[in-house]
């Protein structure tokens, strides 16, 4: 488990590992005293970092500051400073997954790389 003492000042995390209810890879602390952001609220809860602190009640969801697309829509904003803790708790969205392979397909074809091949024969 990621310990605080461990953390400098400014540290970004991506926490990806607490994938399912009951797992979680951060001391508790750390989500107290960071800007907490989530790809999906209803998820995270769940099945997210923050699923063991919010069901043991050391962590509420109203101090998630915000999801991943209200920052890139620029509805909520991201780090204030240089000294800020930030964590981004992700659980994993096919969407997002989709949108990544859909930009690599489309650089790949304009550079013609890769290969094409039928899914379906």
């Amino acid at each position: 488990m990621l310990q605080k003492k461990w953390l400098k000042p400014g540290a970004h995390i991506n926490a990806v590992g607490a994938d399912a209810e009951g797992k979680e890879e951060l001391e508790p602390s750390i989500l107290n005293d960071a800007m907490v952001v989530v790809d999906d609220l209803r998820q995270a809860i769940h099945a997210g970092e923050i699923n063991v602190p919010v069901a043991r009640g050391t962590y509420k969801k109203e101090q998630i500051h915000a999801t991943l697309g209200e920052i890139i829509s620029g509805n909520k904003s991201g780090r204030t400073n240089d000294e800020m803790i930030t964590v981004f708790d992700s659980t994993g969205l096919a969407i997002e997954d989709i949108a990544a392979a859909g930009m690599l397909y489309q650089k790949a074809r304009q550079t013609g790389s890769g290969m094409s091949f039928s899914l379906v024969d």
